[in-house]
């Protein structure tokens, strides 16, 4: 019980931190603006995004908000089922959820824009990026993770039944 209080504890920091970096980074840099944060590893260059990653859809809001919202929606579901059974499942989920609760916000409040600051100066094609960014990333991760591990299990459990019946 106390791993999945933490996920939402994680959850609610990771929108809380996501929100003040881009309140400071609004506040504090004009667009373009850049400094020198991991020196070699990452350098903040603060842009508007009206796209999704990699500038997707850009300037189409509405789709964005749309897919984000049934994203949500999916997720908010999957984790009332299936959530209670698995933790790691639970916190992929929990973070997609804040994640794009804190780019969901940005579109919303900022005129479709969402206030992307991060940079890896080793890899320079990169997108600019966020902290929610990095939330949806790391969940994004765990459930593949978890659906990895799941169709393993399952694979093993069939051949074990075979085997059995045999």
């Amino acid at each position: 019980m106390i791993s999945y209080i933490l996920a939402i504890i994680c959850g609610v920091a990771v929108l809380a931190v996501d929100q003040i970096t881009k309140y400071y980074i609004l506040n504090n840099f004009e667009i373009g603006g850049t400094a020198e944060f991991l020196k070699g590893f990452i350098d903040i260059i603060y842009i508007n995004n009206k796209g999704g990653a990699w500038g997707i859809l850009q300037g189409y809001t509405w789709a964005l908000l749309s897919i984000t919202a049934i994203i949500m929606v999916i997720c908010f579901t999957l984790l009332l089922k299936l959530g209670k059974n698995n933790k790691i499942l639970f916190w992929a989920i929990t973070l997609v959820l804040f994640g794009g609760i804190g780019n969901m916000i940005d579109r919303i409040f900022r005129d479709g824009n969402v206030v992307d600051f991060l940079h890896f100066e080793f890899w320079p094609t990169f997108p600019i990026f966020n902290v929610a960014d990095c939330a949806v990333v790391v969940g994004g991760g765990l459930l593949v993770v978890y659906f990895i591990y799941d169709s393993i299990k399952e694979t093993k459990e069939k051949k074990l039944k075979a085997t059995e019946r045999l």
